[in-house]
């Protein structure tokens, strides 16, 4: 199958063909949870991607995914304007200790 979306990576998708649309929730998880992967990684998403994920109607998706290891996940529901969620991944020492971490 052929990506017609200029933002929808296909690299986010090593495993299957990558879809055409994502038009359903199920289908807007799996993609959030593979960009959060990536993007955790340190693979940042591309500036199309990232307006598109922006936009109002992913709400329901970012809600629903509920990545909570994740601090791109976390992004995305401060983004999206819902409610914080506990992080539940690992602190590192050397950022969580850092004085200039309030500036950020």
């Amino acid at each position: 199958m052929m990506n017609n979306s200029p933002w929808l990576d296909g690299a986010l998708y090593p495993d299957v063909d990558s879809p055409d649309a994502l038009e359903t929730i199920p289908d807007r998880v799996d993609f959030l949870a593979r960009l959060c992967a990536a993007w955790d990684f340190g693979l940042l998403p591309n500036a199309d991607m990232v307006v598109e994920i922006r936009r109002a109607d992913w709400a329901p998706a970012v809600e629903a995914c509920r990545l909570l290891t994740s601090p791109a996940y976390h992004l995305l529901r401060r983004w999206h304007g819902l409610s914080p969620l506990s992080y539940l991944g690992q602190q590192i020492a050397s950022i969580r200790d850092d004085p200039c971490l309030v500036q950020v």
